[in-house]
């Protein structure tokens, strides 16, 4: 695959499923490459339209950014140009700015804009901050809105006016409204990914607002099960999601919520439930309890 333009990125990622990979770590909470590149190859495999590396099911927010460095150059020399690769850009504009650089000269292929550290802002701000990672880069810029970092449809427009390597959103809120009234101002002009966790959840009525893609954080464990959920969402089979909605997805869910951060160590714990094991979670991430890791695993028996 040849180096995407952002004005090739967003459409590319909108095609498809979009994988969220962990970051793995040794018993001494030590950035694991070898284990990743593993885990980068298997993932591979499979049809998928972008690979996201140290976002948030990657624990990016727990990694310092020669890390961050590392894990993106390591997802880029595994992938071999064969999937698309989006780094992150987190904590303030200054610091996002020269991590956006350093994605770019890595040779990811676009930028996850993550909310800045602590603070909040309003949406001039807002605006100023994207504009500045934005001009800072070549590469294709995605929004993430959520938590401290969230924008209706009046700001997201004047971003993409004003940067036209803004290529993309993805929603970490969940508001219907804003989410209506974003794909109703923009259009075509963004790519819409849905970003809550465990994403397979909102998918199919997310579907309906012209978001066609979404991140999905069970692919790292289950991506046959990911991806023909995927399918069945684009094919709009209500029938075949709600099955597997009931089968698997509502009773993980159930797990997950059990603790504040589960819905990123349950992955890690998907990932020992299928003998590929990721590493603990770093603080102040807890890993499951055993008795979840077992629930959990016989969860997954039942689809595997």
């Amino acid at each position: 695959m040849s180096h995407l333009s952002a004005d090739e990125l967003g459409p590319a990622l909108g095609r498809g499923l979009l994988s969220f990979p962990v970051t793995h770590f040794d018993a001494e909470l030590v950035f694991d490459e070898a284990a990743y590149r593993k885990h980068i190859a298997w993932l591979s495999r499979y049809e998928v339209a972008g690979l996201f590396a140290a976002g948030g099911t990657g624990e990016g927010f727990s990694l310092t950014p020669p890390e961050i460095g590392q894990v993106v150059r390591a997802a880029v020399a595994e992938t071999g140009g064969r999937i698309p690769v989006v780094a992150p850009a987190t904590a303030g504009t200054a610091a996002a700015i020269e991590q956006a650089r350093s994605a770019e000269a890595a040779g990811a292929e676009g930028i996850l804009l993550m909310p800045p550290y602590l603070t909040e802002a309003g949406p001039d701000g807002l605006v100023e901050h994207v504009a500045a990672i934005c001009a800072a880069t070549s590469l294709g810029v995605i929004f993430y809105s959520r938590a401290n970092a969230t924008c209706n449809d009046v700001t997201l427009a004047r971003m993409a006016d004003r940067c036209p390597n803004l290529v993309g959103f993805k929603d970490g809120v969940g508001n219907i409204e804003t989410m209506t009234r974003i794909y109703a101002r923009l259009g075509d002009r963004l790519t819409y990914i849905g970003g809550l966790p465990t994403a397979e959840t909102f998918a199919l009525p997310y579907s309906e607002m012209g978001v066609t893609t979404y991140s999905s954080a069970i692919f790292n464990f289950v991506p046959e099960f990911a991806l023909d959920f995927y399918r069945a969402v684009r094919a709009r089979d209500r029938d075949e999601v709600y099955r597997r909605l009931r089968d698997f997805v509502i009773p993980y869910l159930d797990i997950r919520d059990r603790a504040p951060g589960y819905a990123v160590s349950i992955v890690k714990a998907g990932l020992t439930a299928i003998g590929h094991p990721a590493g603990p979670v770093r603080p102040p991430l807890t890993d499951l309890t055993a008795p979840e890791l077992a629930e959990l695993t016989a969860l997954v028996a039942t689809i595997a």
